[in-house]
């Protein structure tokens, strides 16, 4: 089995609206062969808590406009350190990037097919990296010692 156009649609737009919120790192799997809830997993991670929560909403507002769709369920919106939106077709992980490398969901996906996004959303890998960087150096800065 693998991912249904409409998961296929849904990812795209969902993984469209994350990038043009500055999300890091945004990957999609089909996860249709190993799990019977849902066809695919898009992942997306964000510096901190007030991002996170603004690329929620801009997956869940471009959803309802552009495909009329909402998530059957919305979770972790309290702390916005990881929020899950269950559109039962796919399921949107949006974490701090702390969570992100914690849990690491990546590792766990990773024999499942990685699926195509949209350019916009394909430019992100990395970022998460770079942003890391950059806040150490800042961070070094501030200290006065000299970062490397």
């Amino acid at each position: 089995m693998t991912a249904t156009d409409r998961s296929l649609e849904l990812v795209n737009a969902a993984a469209q609206a994350a990038a043009d919120k500055l999300a890091h790192d945004i990957i999609a799997y089909d996860v249709s062969d190993v799990l019977s809830i849902t066809d695919a997993f898009l992942l997306a991670s964000a510096p901190n808590d007030r991002q996170v929560k603004s690329i929620v909403d801009e997956i869940e507002e471009r959803l309802q406009k552009e495909l009329g769709v909402k998530p059957v369920r919305r979770e972790g919106d309290r702390e916005a350190r990881w929020v899950l939106l269950d559109y039962v077709d796919i399921v949107v992980h949006v974490q701090h990037s702390e969570e992100r490398v914690f849990y690491a969901l990546e590792r766990l996906w990773k024999d499942c097919p990685e699926l195509e996004l949209p350019k916009d959303a394909r430019a992100t890998r990395g970022k998460a990296a770079e942003h890391a960087k950059h806040q150490a150096a800042e961070e070094a800065a501030e200290l006065g010692g000299e970062w490397r």
